[in-house]
């Protein structure tokens, strides 16, 4: 099943690195209300990346990091400033990698590897800099570069001109769900990293694979 494969591509948020790591800089900036800001959070920074799709009013990921902040922390009475908020987006660059992540990608090293995020580059580049990562990938692949985000077909089709392949032999990785709905319907192969033990999404496109972290991406190493 390897030999059709010619890159390994990920996914960044919540598949390489863990945005729920930004609980503990909450947890300080905000008397330990870490866990509520860290789940109101993601769950309104994806709805308004969705909904600007929509309205056809996009804007970048890290303006709308910014602002889904903002609203958490209305909805949950929280007084802040901006320095706390600046404090909190900067922990975005920061994330924490997953544990078997940096195993992984090393030994998959000697494969075409690429990251494709709904990130835009001045939180995509900082992060994957950070983590010591950039060396291992051939392609930073972002949305931002043509402003569409996942999983609309025209993002795929960046990542898949961006790569310069047949769809069928991109071999595409993500713990959301949504992302691996968007990416099967393109025509990628798919591996959901269900880290969750989350059900099928109901979107009549069901993964290829589904496996519990990324360390079961090596039985795709020949």
């Amino acid at each position: 099943m390897t030999a059709s494969v010619k890159a390994f591509v990920f996914d960044v948020y919540g598949t390489l690195f863990d945005v729920y790591s930004v609980k503990e800089k909450a947890d300080e900036l905000y008397n330990g209300k870490g866990y509520e800001i860290s789940m109101l959070w993601r769950q309104k920074q994806l709805e308004y990346s969705f909904l600007r799709q929509l309205m056809g009013k996009y804007d970048t990921f890290s303006n709308i990091t910014r602002d889904s902040l903002r609203y958490t922390l209305y909805y949950l009475n929280i007084q802040s400033d901006s320095e706390k908020e600046q404090l909190l987006i900067d922990a975005y660059k920061h994330l924490s990698l997953f544990p078997e992540v940096k195993d992984v990608l090393t030994q998959l090293k000697h494969k075409k590897l690429a990251v494709f995020s709904n990130g835009s580059r001045d939180m995509l580049d900082p992060l994957i800099e950070y983590s010591s990562l950039r060396q291992l990938f051939d392609k930073i692949i972002s949305v931002d570069d043509i402003k569409q985000y996942k999983p609309t077909p025209a993002s795929y089709g960046h990542a898949l001109h961006t790569l310069g392949l047949e769809r069928e032999e991109i071999l595409f990785m993500s713990s959301n769900g949504w992302d691996i709905s968007g990416a099967r319907n393109f025509g990628f192969k798919t591996a959901w990293i269900n880290r969750k033990k989350l059900p099928l999404e109901e979107l009549d496109v069901n993964p290829h694979h589904i496996y519990s972290d990324l360390s079961h991406i090596l039985e795709w190493v020949n």
